[in-house]
Parts: structure tokens; C-alpha cells; sequence
């Protein structure tokens, strides 16, 4: 499944938030022309991921940059019609966020709403024996997640930076540069910043300045302002940029629920709520867009 962060005019968009919530093991009734056409299985939590090109024009509005989880769907023999039983679910809607309409219609807007567990269960019970055999045997794995395509697209992004010639040559390398942590974004940083605010190394040779706002998602004047980065080792660079870790505008650490704890052991990041000292109010800014855009949240754990 793939969502974008946000509505055409940048307001929040609770079913696209929604996304932000998944845990791998989640059941997903899909919804699709009236009909409950298939139940799918998260196999990961959400991560940045562009728009898929298979949506071709769709969604063209759309911003290129989303939230994308990964599900296993098995199409049901058994479609439920919703709307054929809606004087036994609409007792069980939702005051808030439902995905049907009292009458049993659908609603265009919802694109992915969490269900509590009395109408997920009286779902299953109306789709009968598939439904039941396949959410109980549902096993969880490892999460299933990548940011290779991610890379992809940042790549893709530098591509069209090196052959806009619109923008000065000397500030196209720059741009490029910062992309990597380096050049003369590195050296605004440096002037704000002296160490890695988790590791506490000062040696500058060892340390990525790294964008608050990413780099995929600034203006190129962002890309360069000093103020959108922090020097972090690359580890730590790692972990901020994936959304893994972020930062309280009064220095306070945040640590994703979904971070591998043991692996943020090992890179040296023990507990959430340590202090890493103030930010100046451009990077308070900065940081509250890594948080509401890039920190990954889901609050359930498999």
C-alpha cells in the first residue's frame, strides 16, 4: 500500500496518518467497488517510499514522496458486499473515521481506517471460513522494508539538478553536495554546530551534516541553510534520516517505537527523553517538519 504524507493543500489527512500506524501482522480488509474483494497481511511498517510508477497519471496532485507498507493480499472467493449487511455493522461504526456510511456505501475519502476489534470480527464472521483460516494463520516475520527506492529517487532528483541549467554551475555542485552531508551546507552547519549530538565526536572528518528537513523534500535554498542540519556521525545520520530517531525542539531524543532497540544500542543510542542541548529556533522549525513528516510512529509492536 502506498499513501501520500498529505492532502493537495498540505493539511493533515487522518487516513493517510493512518498508514504511519500499521504494525506488520495487521489484518487489511480491502475495499473495492462495494465489495470486500480480498484480506491482506502487513509484512512491514511504513517507510518513506515514492509514488509508484504503476500509478502512472493517478493521483497527480499527489506529492512524490509518501508513506508505503508492505501487504500480502489474498483475494477472497467469498466478496462481502457491506452494504447487504449494514443493519448489523452500523451499529459498530465509528463516530469518528468510519469506513462506510450509514447507509452501507463506501466514502471516497477513507483510504485506510483502523478497525476496532468487534467490527473486524463480525467482517470476518459475515466472509466466513477464508476469513477465518486466513487471519489465524497469520505468523509474523521479520519486517519487510527497504529504502532502496528512496535512494532512487534522491538520485533521480540530483539527476535533474545537474542538468537544470537555470541554476549556476558553482551552485549545483553545492546542492548536490549537501545531499551527501558536505561542502558548503556542511560548513553553514559547522558554524552552528561542533559535534554529534548523540556520540559527542567533534572531529569533523567523521561527521555528516545532516538535513532536519531532508534534503529529498527542501528547496534547494533549504538544502543549503545552515539552520536545516545537524552533525551527526553516519549511523546516527542513518537513523535521523530514515525517521528511526528525532529530536524535541527542547532537546529531548525521540526514539521510533518501530527501531530495532538493540540495533540503536550498538550505534550508541540508549534512551529516549536523553537531552542533547538547545537548537536555535531555524532548527526548532526544521526539526517540527522531521517530526510531523519523516519520524516513523506506529505505536503497535508484533
Amino acid at each position: 500500500m502506498w499513501s501520500p504524507k498529505r492532502n493537495r493543500n498540505d493539511a493533515r489527512n487522518p487516513f493517510y496518518e493512518t498508514m504511519r500506524e500499521v504494525a506488520p501482522g495487521d489484518i487489511v480488509f480491502a475495499f473495492v467497488d462495494t465489495v470486500i474483494a480480498a484480506i491482506g497481511v502487513a509484512k512491514s511498517y511504513c517507510w518513506e517510499s515514492p509514488k509508484p510508477a504503476e500509478f502512472g497519471t493517478a493521483g497527480h496532485y499527489w506529492e512524490n514522496v509518501g508513506w508505503k507498507v508492505r501487504v500480502q493480499f489474498t483475494p477472497l472467493i467469498h466478496r462481502l458486499r457491506p452494504k447487504d449487511h449494514i443493519s448489523v455493522l452500523r451499529p459498530l461504526l465509528p463516530t469518528r473515521y468510519a469506513p462506510l456510511q450509514a447507509n452501507g456505501n463506501g466514502i471516497q475519502s477513507v483510504y485506510l481506517t483502523e478497525l476496532q476489534e468487534p467490527l473486524a470480527a463480525i467482517l470476518a464472521g459475515l466472509i466466513g471460513a477464508e476469513a477465518h483460516t486466513l487471519i489465524g494463520s497469520v505468523s509474523v516475520g521479520a519486517p519487510m522494508q527497504t529504502n532502496d527506492d528512496l535512494d532512487i529517487w534522491e538520485k533521480k532528483i540530483e539527476s535533474n539538478i545537474e542538468g537544470d541549467a537555470s541554476i549556476p554551475a558553482t551552485d549545483r555542485e553545492a546542492i548536490i553536495r549537501a545531499r551527501r552531508g558536505q561542502g558548503i551546507f556542511k560548513d553553514r552547519v559547522l558554524a552552528i554546530e561542533q559535534r554529534c549530538r548523540i556520540t559527542g565526536v567533534t572531529n569533523s572528518v567523521h561527521l555528516i551534516a545532516s538535513h532536519c528537513k531532508p534534503w529529498r523534500d527542501s528547496s534547494n535554498a533549504e538544502r543549503l541553510n545552515g539552520e536545516n542540519g545537524l552533525l551527526l556521525t553516519p549511523s546516527i545520520d542513518h537513523l535521523f534520516d530514515r525517521g528511526f530517531i528525532g529530536f524535541e525542539g527542547n532537546g529531548n531524543l525521540i526514539i521510533s517505537p518501530v527501531a530495532h532497540r538493540q540495533s540503536l544500542e550498538r550505534m550508541g543510542v540508549q534512551d529516549a527523553g536523553f537531552n542533547v542541548g538547545q537548537f536555535t529556533a531555524g532548527q526548532r522549525q526544521f526539526l517540527e517538519y522531521h517530526r510531523d513528516m519523516v519520524l516513523l510512529r506506529a505505536t503497535k509492536q508484533s
